[in-house]
């Protein structure tokens, strides 16, 4: 039943992107397994991410299973296609049965989406990984596989428009090889090891990026470090004490 709603779905984004003329440069398909359960680790910088995470897997035949904020199930629109999809809602007061859950996918065989940052990050920068994607794949005995967007906040990102104009944006992805969870390794080395990999695959998908801002009026979707006027972590540290 689910891939009787998840490949239409597919092919409705595949349209959408296609009439607003995204110039997608995706690379690293190859390193997410054509079987077997594998959890797919990437950064959080817009509310579509998983869309292009998923487009990834794609030319391995695979669907990705995403871990997903419990309201987006609730939603009357999104909610019944989540669910039919077998995407996994994460209320964060109940963790356990959102752990549970995506165990259960990768033992039978499922890829599973997580964004160990949780939140979108309004720097642009990686922040902090949370250990459960980690744990996940050491209990089920599956790999983690490392991967990067950028260009996806062009789009739709927190505290910003929609912008789903025919923008010709360029959507820049990197999927890197595998990493081994093995079981005798410590979650939180295993866990800054995965965001070593995200943070090498974030920088070689911003180098090869193929659009600059056009003015000072569109440098908000670059990070400060790389000159441009997003906030910087320690800002947004700033104002969240306050």
């Amino acid at each position: 039943m689910a891939e009787l709603v998840y490949r239409p779905v597919v092919g409705l984004a595949l349209t959408m992107f296609k009439a607003w003329d995204l110039k997608i440069d995706c690379k690293g398909s190859e390193n997410i397994p054509r079987s077997g359960g594998a959890v797919l680790v990437s950064n959080h910088i817009s509310y579509l991410d998983f869309i292009f995470n998923g487009l990834a897997a794609l030319p391995q035949k695979r669907l990705v299973r995403f871990m997903a904020k419990e309201a987006v199930f609730r939603h009357k629109v999104s909610g019944p296609l989540m669910r039919a999809m077998k995407h996994i809602p994460v209320d964060r007061r109940q963790g356990e049965a959102a752990y549970a859950h995506a165990l259960d996918s990768l033992r039978s065989g499922e890829i599973v989406g997580v964004f160990p940052e949780a939140t979108i990050s309004q720097s642009f920068t990686l922040k902090s990984f949370k250990s459960g994607a980690a744990r996940l794949a050491q209990e089920a005995g599956v790999p983690l596989v490392p991967m990067a967007v950028w260009g996806t906040q062009r789009l739709w990102t927190k505290g910003h428009p929609r912008n789903f104009r025919r923008s010709h944006t360029p959507i820049t992805i990197r999927v890197g090889e595998a990493v081994d969870a093995a079981r005798d390794t410590y979650a939180g080395a295993l866990t800054r090891q995965l965001r070593g990999r995200v943070q090498d695959l974030l920088e070689a998908a911003q180098r090869a990026y193929p659009a600059r801002p056009k003015g000072p009026d569109d440098t908000w979707w670059m990070p400060a470090h790389l000159g441009g006027t997003a906030p910087t972590p320690e800002q947004l540290r700033a104002a969240e004490a306050h």
